[in-house]
């Protein structure tokens, strides 16, 4: 039998800032919150073991470097551009990590400043 991933786990400045945030980006639910401020949020039928969910854990350890591992997202109801507004508007913004400018997706950062790719395949909802 092999592992599934169930949840992912996001050190952060402002945990209620990133759930604000990543909800609006994925159309995620907050449901739940620990007593160490950690913001758990994640698709209306979370405990179906479809997808996996994403805890916000307030730390505050700083920053270095960019990250090891990061989120890709696809569109669901539109085009890659106009996903790529509206990310913006939710207060992504578009960050250097080395790219060409050839690639097929778009690199951003979430309000505190980890990476994440706008892909360009539109995905069907779930």
């Amino acid at each position: 039998m092999a592992c599934r991933i169930s949840e992912l786990v996001i050190d952060c400045v402002d945990a209620e800032r990133l759930a604000a945030f990543w909800s609006e980006v994925l159309g995620y639910v907050e449901l739940g919150r620990e007593d160490d401020g950690s913001i758990e949020i994640g698709p209306l039928d979370a405990g179906s073991g479809g997808l996996p969910t994403l805890v916000l854990s307030p730390s505050s350890d700083p920053r270095t470097g960019k990250l090891r591992l990061h989120i890709d997202v696809n569109a669901t109801d539109r085009d890659q551009d106009a996903e790529l507004e509206r990310l913006l508007a939710l207060g992504a913004r578009p960050v250097d990590v080395g790219q060409t400018g050839d690639e097929s997706w778009h690199t951003l950062a979430d309000p505190e400043g980890n990476e994440f790719c706008l892909l360009r395949a539109r995905l069907q909802p779930l």
